[in-house]
């Protein structure tokens, strides 16, 4: 393993970001090695009440500033981001195992969003004209007002982009935020602040609070004036309840079991190393990589040669460089999950064609990519989400048939359909059940349109990160009309009786001059 710039003095100083009044600490362990990081400062739910209230007064000022002030500090700490890197790459290896390249997916993401919602808000924001009810008599625009303080809630897996996704935007849009950092991604977590406090954003304007979810993730919820949440279902479901009786709005992104579907016309050998990428990337420790891959029974064979031998060809690896392919699990919990997946699915007579064991000669929650076979409902891996290297692949007769198989989940995340036919395969694509699809890619293409909408149907979310809709979250629209004295509205019966057929001759000259 090489060298880390994540050293007791970064830590502590990162740390040190925490909004917390308690001593307590709980001890995070490093994912490539199982030993004690750090110990980290747990929040109180008065910690969180106490930075709702200063994030409020911050909010204040940072709403007023503007549009041009803000993308001035946004896009300063885009540079900070890019040029902190290093130490940014070493924190998301060092909390959650993925191997260098994976890390820098997520530094390339926040960067992206970063940069987009800093030169979008104000022309997504900033308000328009709308066309009145009565033209001439009546003008009406529609204003933007930033809804306050969010609440955002991220998990452990991709804490830098998730958390990117969320509260820049906030941001942007003139918003405060206080964030719930998962134990295991607050490092990280605080390292992209760190670069957003010194570009200019107040440090009361992002707070980030530590601690279990039942003692302090109420708080988190009850406070905010919009809720940003990722994580399980069943907790998002419980965060959405909780929302709603504040009748606060949410946005949720939840899990999944996202399938890929190889159609009979693919190039067996690049399909397998493209599917092998979107199964194991992180050591499919992300929401929206493929757990299940339909593949027509033409290609059957190709295919899986191909893609048992990219499977196997993985290195695996505890290194700061770029010589691994994949890395390790970040806790034990998951290391668990994943264990009793393949355990159940072997013991009702699934076969493993690649994997199927854990490493400990590598690290402490390695675990071999994993491709089974013979999968069967009674298995736990059958619909249930592993949240880890373990595929099941399933032959169709058909593209028919792997569309309904593809479709048959409550969850709708991500998909994915390899074809040699662009039309073919965005054909397909239009078929399936999932908040973004990707043709002859597993996720990168979807994940990292910063410009597109990125959220999951059926129980996979609600609400959409990205795109204009991503900075529509955080902003109640407000419309303003005037009486332009034109034409005095009616008041009495006498005037209703007067412009009643001047009214009505209105609406039919702009029904033919079809306008709205």
């Amino acid at each position: 393993m090489s060298h880390s710039l994540l050293d007791p003095r970064a830590i502590s100083a990162l740390d040190s970001g925490i909004t917390a009044s308690s001593t307590e600490t709980v001890p995070v362990l490093a994912s490539f090695t199982g030993e004690v990081l750090h110990a980290l400062p747990m929040s109180l739910p008065r910690d969180v009440t106490d930075a709702y209230a200063r994030a409020r007064r911050a909010q204040v000022a940072w709403a007023r500033a503007g549009f041009a002030h803000r993308r001035r500090v946004l896009l300063r700490a885009h540079d900070l981001l890019l040029e902190r890197r290093e130490l940014l790459l070493d924190a998301l290896q060092t909390e959650t195992g993925k191997t260098r390249g994976q890390a820098f997916e997520e530094v390339f993401q926040a960067a992206s969003v970063t940069r987009y919602n800093a030169v979008t808000a104000r022309r997504v924001l900033s308000g328009d004209r709308r066309r009145a009810g009565i033209p001439l008599v009546v003008t009406t625009r529609v204003r933007y007002r930033p809804k306050g303080v969010a609440g955002v809630i991220t998990p452990w897996n991709y804490p830098l982009s998730l958390a990117a996704m969320d509260v820049v935007p906030a941001l942007a849009a003139g918003c405060g935020v206080v964030q719930k950092a998962d134990n295991q991604g607050a490092l990280s977590i605080l390292a992209l602040r760190g670069a957003f406090i010194e570009a200019g954003v107040p440090a009361a304007l992002w707070a980030v609070v530590t601690g279990d979810g039942p003692q302090i993730g109420g708080a988190v919820t009850n406070g905010a004036d919009y809720v940003c949440f990722t994580g399980s279902t069943a907790t998002g479901i419980r965060v959405a309840q909780q929302a709603a009786e504040n009748l606060t709005g949410a946005s949720l992104e939840l899990g999944g079991k996202n399938a890929l579907i190889v159609l009979d016309d693919v190039d067996a050998r690049r399909a397998a190393a493209d599917a092998a990428y979107a199964c194991f990337s992180s050591l499919g420790q992300l929401c929206v990589s493929t757990e299940r891959i339909y593949v027509e029974r033409a290609v059957a064979g190709p295919f899986l040669r191909e893609f048992v031998a990219a499977t196997v060809r993985l290195t695996l690896g505890a290194t700061f460089d770029y010589s691994t392919d994949v890395g390790s699990l970040s806790t034990q919990a998951q290391l668990d999950r994943v264990e009793e997946h393949v355990a159940d699915a072997v013991a009702h007579g699934a076969t493993v064609l690649a994997g199927g064991r854990a490493r400990p000669d590598l690290g402490p929650y390695f675990y071999e990519p994993t491709v089974l076979t013979g999968v069967t409902p009674a298995m736990a891996c059958f619909a249930g989400e592993t949240f880890g290297p373990v595929v099941r692949v399933s032959i169709v007769e058909s593209e028919r048939e792997a569309i309904a198989a593809a479709n048959d989940s409550e969850f709708g995340l991500n998909a994915s359909v390899f074809s040699g036919s662009a039309r073919r395969g965005l054909r397909v694509a239009a078929r399936l059940e999932a908040g973004s699809v990707n043709v002859n890619e597993g996720y990168r293409g979807s994940f990292s349109s910063v410009d597109a909408p990125m959220g999951g149907v059926k129980r996979s979310g609600l609400g959409r990160r990205n795109g204009p809709e991503g900075l529509l979250r955080f902003v109640n629209p407000v419309t303003i009309s005037r009486a332009t004295g034109v034409l005095q509205l009616p008041r009495t019966s006498h005037e209703f009786e007067a412009l009643a057929g001047p009214l009505v001759l209105l609406t039919r000259v702009l029904k033919g001059l079809r306008r709205r």
